[in-house]
């Protein structure tokens, strides 16, 4: 049925498990998650006939959560490992606020824990391999080659022209960061955060990706010649113009994402998700589909 005709109040059922909301719990705190594209007269959706539940294929289990949050706003006490149940739901449902939220509640908690610095050569890296400090300024320029940033906390910081070429990144926090025009050759960004990031033009060949997440992120024109995206969540990204030769996309999630122009010949995409993907004018040729 048309999500026109949808009653205020909405029956879900989240991997069958039954919650009940209104449409304005659903749209109003993330005016641009998922959630609110398809309760909000811009998608069609179905009920069942008989009960009147709207499915959703993923795990309910963290799903009362996301629905508090939308209410009002909190971000739930959990453990890190329900942390990172909920983030995986979180980045399914496009819900950048709740993503940011838990972020935030991480490295707050490692603040509490009071865990010692590392020194470095440089005053730069005196603070950047402390997990008590989140960078938020300016650091474009910098060059951080070679470093272990490890669980660094970047989140909307401006990186434009950086340098981390062979850095070792893992679960590091990019969301909504500059990253113009940076370079990641050969770094290791498995598990990053980097959803909403401004990716244009950077250089992340060779790069580790697994299982990161570039949710609607702006890779366009970027370069992934080599990089290995096995597992990666690249959903509403904008990849126009991207060169991915040679690029592992094992189980990587592409869905809606912005795929024009794309280089993107002899690639494996057997295995992609490529569901509502723009591949106006991309180079196919040989890819394996």
């Amino acid at each position: 049925m048309e999500d026109s005709n949808l009653p205020t109040l909405v029956r879900l059922s989240i991997g069958g498990k039954k919650f009940c909301t209104t449409i304005d719990t659903l749209t109003r705190r993330e005016p641009d998650s998922m959630l609110a594209a398809v309760f909000s007269s811009r998608h069609t959706v179905y009920q069942d006939s008989e009960k009147g539940y709207v499915f959703v294929d993923r795990d309910g289990k963290h799903f009362r959560h996301i629905l508090n949050w939308l209410r009002d706003g909190v971000v739930p006490t959990l453990t890190d490992s329900e942390y990172s149940e909920l983030i995986r739901e979180a980045e399914y449902y496009q819900l950048l606020g709740l993503i940011e939220g838990v972020s935030s509640v991480l490295n707050k908690r490692k603040e509490d824990e009071k865990s010692p610095a590392e020194l470095t050569r440089t005053d730069i890296f005196k603070c950047i391999q402390s997990e008590r400090v989140k960078f938020r300024g300016d650091l474009s320029l910098v060059d951080f080659s070679f470093a272990c940033l490890k669980n660094v906390f970047f989140s909307r910081a401006n990186l434009q022209c950086a340098k981390f070429r062979d850095v070792d990144a893992v679960g590091s926090n990019f969301h909504n960061a500059t990253l113009r025009e940076c370079e990641f050759t050969g770094a290791n960004l498995r598990g990053a955060l980097l959803a909403g990031a401004n990716l244009q033009s950077a250089n992340l060949q060779d790069a580790s990706l697994i299982d990161c997440s570039f949710c609607v992120a702006d890779l366009r024109s970027a370069h992934l010649q080599s990089a290995d995206l096995t597992d990666a969540n690249l959903e509403g990204a904008n990849l126009e113009g991207a060169n991915l030769k040679g690029a592992k996309l094992s189980n990587a999630n592409l869905k809606g994402a912005n795929l024009q122009r794309a280089y993107l010949r002899h690639v494996n995409l057997r295995d992609t998700h490529l569901e509502g993907a723009k591949l106006d004018g991309a180079n196919l040729l040989g890819a394996i589909r």
